[in-house]
């Protein structure tokens, strides 16, 4: 054994953080998959979901570094938007550190699977509305969309970037490539907070942390391989039919 997990599921764990990874790149989603798995080989729920952050925070620089070098990153939107979505993660992050684990790990595995049927079945693209970009002091509402979007992410995070999508490009008319970029910005930010209070928890298991975040970089070159060549509407039904299987997997535990 090393840590919580023996070497073969190490092995496994690294295989599905870069597959998570992947899909995370082409689409979003990727974290219910490797939360699932995590409480499939045994970690507690509240373990599982803390050791994921370290990834999350990994792919989040990574991604973020690559849009700046790009010129994606529209910098002057990022504290308005930070502002609620920190707040609302903080608030699930510790949320989730108090639930009873036994009652964490239904709660988690069914909303991923939820989550993970609306993503699949969901037909359109988002598309911008009409004029330039609103910062949130011009579209009020989308204080509350991006702090309800913080509290998701701070409690489970899996598949959060479709929440976070919604308001940007919905509600605010970002683009979609501006829109991904400061998706990338905010996933850091609340990730960095979300781990820091898992680990202050004691909830964080390092080593498997730290085989998610190596995985991590290795599905993001992959996935910036496979952006261009693998149909998402595909790719969305494929995230449910792992997500379902793995789920299924680490209920019968």
């Amino acid at each position: 054994m090393i840590g919580e997990l023996s070497y073969q599921s190490l092995a496994m764990l690294a295989a599905a953080g870069v597959l998570a990874t992947v899909v995370n790149v082409m689409a979003g989603g990727g974290g219910m998959i490797v939360l699932p798995l995590l409480m499939a080989l045994g970690l507690p729920a509240d373990v599982a979901n803390g050791t994921y952050r370290l990834s999350v925070v990994t792919q989040s620089i990574a991604g973020t570094a690559a849009m700046r070098r790009e010129g994606k990153l529209d910098t002057a939107s990022i504290v308005p938007i930070l502002i609620p979505t920190v707040l609302g993660a903080v608030a699930g992050a510790l949320l989730a550190t108090w639930v009873p684990r036994e009652v964490l790990k239904p709660i988690m595995l069914t909303t991923m699977i939820l989550m993970g049927a609306l993503i699949a079945l969901r037909k359109q693209t988002l598309i911008p509305g009409e004029g330039p970009a609103l910062t949130p002091q011009q579209a009020p509402r989308s204080f509350v969309g991006l702090f309800l979007a913080g509290v998701y992410g701070g409690f489970i995070q899996a598949g959060v970037g479709f929440l976070l999508l919604g308001v940007l490009v919905g509600t605010l008319r970002h683009d979609l490539i501006a829109g991904n970029a400061l998706k990338l910005v905010i996933t850091l930010a609340f990730g960095a907070v979300s781990l820091g209070i898992f680990a202050w928890a004691g909830l964080v298991a390092w080593v498997p942390a730290l085989v998610l975040a190596a995985a991590s970089i290795v599905g993001a070159r992959l996935g910036v391989g496979l952006m261009l060549t693998v149909p998402i509407a595909r790719l969305r039904w494929f995230v449910f039919a792992c997500v379902v299987a793995v789920s299924v997997a680490a209920w019968l535990r």
